[in-house]
């Protein structure tokens, strides 16, 4: 049995029924037909003993659009039969739940989405055109959506970046392995295909890419599909005039790294191939052209020194990439970036706590930003019979962005980068993403705002301050009722509050009851997606738990809550790497120290209130 990553999945349905007066519909919600994703055919088991039904029993959310900050109403009752999943959901009766619900209505919003995790999946047959029909044995509906526009209406799967699983796989029973008839036939289709092979053979030699002619070959892949690579290759001194004639004539800023690259370009880019370029450039960089060539247009558009030696254009971070296996012919198979589901920025925004929390994310600044923010407000007057008001206005200040430079590093081994999979480079760009994400969430939460760090929220000035005591004391549930009245006083608890501490904290708030020989815990783990005080809270490491206060020692941690949209990080230019082959070379590894240009900024001070003491020992 092997274990393989796989991403959230999502299924495409229709409401098949309403009733107005419950403010119900009725929806099918999946069935056991074939579906092609990019590891293969999947069949959804629908025996009970194969979907874990728990989530959506115990009241799971009726999304809008899979955001689960969007959520509308619940679901209320499930049903297994037939190969079928059906379900009752019931609207709430926010302004948001009803404008969703009118749309349904009215038809506007008909199509359903499930989302779930794979946990097992079982190899059912290898047919003869090459496709691997994969039995999902255990699987996990999570929450159903009500989407406007399906991610694929012909295979019914969105493509939104979500958590991920690892997936146990078994291996195809003895009973559905080949028969010796099917044997023979793909015997036959071999001879058959000799012309082919030594067709394509003769090309790779011309364009010195022998190795993926051969597996080309073994994949009995057609003449046309292998033209596409050959082409791509031979075209290569033409693809690289034409990213010459994207230059600016001028200097082009350093935050702006863009160079005017197609869709079909942002998806040949791989990362793991420019890496493994540097480390051996007289072996690999042949088959990393493109990417070298991109990494130098790069640099000389830079009015400034750039940090490493691999220079990521702003497109590739940005764009989404095309998850399905059907574009194959278009080097899908060997370009395994196109294999992956969303971008580099979006899986940072997956590694990081602040951005999960709800933090505005902004990608692709040019130059300083100001953002404006309103400070005060007009004075209001009541006036007798003639009488005027005062003249009166807005106050306005902003709050400031400038690039500052955060380096993290990860380790690679070679073997991982030369695989030429969807996993491995998926690999690659999560290690990469997890180092940034984790320095960029140290400086927001506690950044102190000098030697070219971005000032964090502990350290901003204006935030609520709840203290413990003298020498810092634990947190109890006064303290915790206090932090959200600290952010409702000042008018700011709207948008995406909720609580981030470290696991020291959520350890002890879990011991700690509400009031003294009460149940009721102050983390309550019945409710796991707003555990504290009613709100969500998200555990990080990254909140510190070596704080000092009075005689307490380098022992205390801190516990934040607060409106997360009113923290800013702004991301500007290209995402620099620095390939380090020595470091490690007894190992085999490799060190890969990633660059990016980032700032913090809260944008109103009162949206936040934190404890900065609290002792859990």
């Amino acid at each position: 049995m092997s274990q393989l990553e796989i991403e959230a999945l999502y299924r495409q349905a229709h409401v098949r029924a309403l009733h107005e007066d419950k403010r119900t519909a009725e929806l099918s919600f999946s069935s056991d037909e074939p579906y092609r994703r990019w590891f293969g055919e999947e069949i959804l088991d629908h025996d009970r003993g194969s979907i874990r039904l728990e989530r959506l029993e115990n009241g799971a959310p009726l999304l809008a659009d899979h955001d689960s900050k969007d959520v509308i109403g619940k679901v209320e009752n499930v049903r297994i039969s037939n190969g079928r999943g059906s379900a009752t959901v019931r609207f709430g009766k926010s302004a948001r739940a009803t404008e969703v619900w009118e749309d349904v209505k009215d038809g506007i919003r008909e199509s359903v989405s499930i989302g779930y995790f794979v946990h097992e999946m079982q190899l059912e047959t290898q047919r003869d055109d090459g496709v691997d029909v994969y039995r999902i044995i255990d699987w996990e509906p999570y929450e159903i959506s009500l989407v406007s526009v399906p991610a694929d209406t012909s295979v019914g799967i969105g493509r939104s970046q979500e958590p991920k699983t690892i997936c146990e796989v078994r291996e195809m029973s003895q009973a559905t392995k080949p028969s010796r008839s099917q044997r023979r036939k793909a015997t036959r289709q071999a001879s058959d295909y000799q012309e082919t092979a030594e067709e394509i053979r003769y090309l790779a030699e011309t364009a010195g890419i022998e190795d993926i002619g051969e597996q080309y070959i073994r994949d009995q892949r057609s003449l046309d599909d292998f033209d596409v690579v050959y082409n791509a290759v031979v075209d290569k001194e033409n693809s690289a005039a034409r990213l010459a004639d994207r230059r600016p004539r001028s200097p082009m800023k350093r935050e702006d790294p863009a160079l005017g690259l197609t869709q079909s370009e942002v998806g040949r880019f791989s990362i793991s191939r420019a890496i493994l370029a540097k480390l051996d450039p007289d072996n690999e960089a042949r088959h990393a052209g493109f990417e070298l060539e991109c990494s130098r247009a790069v640099e000389q558009a830079a009015t400034s020194n750039l940090q490493g030696n691999i220079h990521i254009p702003a497109e590739v971070l940005l764009a989404q990439r095309d998850l399905s296996v059907g574009v194959a012919a278009d080097g899908g198979n060997l370009v395994a970036t196109n294999l992956l589901a969303g971008s580099f920025i979006d899986l940072l925004r997956n590694e990081s706590a602040i951005v999960l929390a709800g933090a505005t994310h902004i990608p692709g600044l040019v130059g300083d930003v100001a953002i404006p923010k309103q400070t005060g407000s007009e004075t209001t007057f009541w006036l007798a019979e003639g009488g005027t008001p005062t003249k009166s206005s807005l106050t306005i200040g902003q709050v400031t962005l400038s690039p500052k430079t955060v380096g993290a590093y990860t380790e690679m081994s070679r073997r991982i980068l030369k695989q030429s999979t969807p996993f491995a480079e998926n690999l690659v760009l999560q290690s990469l993403a997890a180092t940034l994400a984790q320095a960029i969430d140290t400086a927001a939460i506690n950044g102190s705002g000098a030697s070219n760090q971005p000032l964090g929220i502990l350290g901003t000035s204006g935030i609520g301050d709840v203290a413990m005591g003298a020498n810092g004391a634990a947190i109890d549930w006064d303290s915790i009722v206090e932090l959200e009245a600290d952010v409702s006083i000042a008018n700011a608890d709207v948008g995406s509050l909720g609580y981030l501490t470290n696991a020291s904290v959520r350890g002890a708030l879990k011991k700690a009851r509400i009031e003294t020989g009460q149940t009721d815990m102050c983390w309550d783990r019945r409710t796991p997606g707003t555990p504290l005080n009613g709100h969500r809270a998200l555990v990080s490491n990254t909140v510190p738990s070596n704080l000092v206060k009075g005689t307490s020692g380098a022992v205390a941690s801190a516990l934040i809550f607060g409106n997360w949209a009113d923290l800013l990080i702004g991301m500007w230019g290209s995402l620099d790497l620095q390939v380090n082959p020595y470091s490690l070379d007894t190992s085999g590894a490799v060190r890969i120290t990633s660059f990016q240009d980032v700032d913090i900024a809260v944008r109103h001070a009162e949206s936040f209130s934190a404890i900065q003491d609290a002792l859990t020992a």
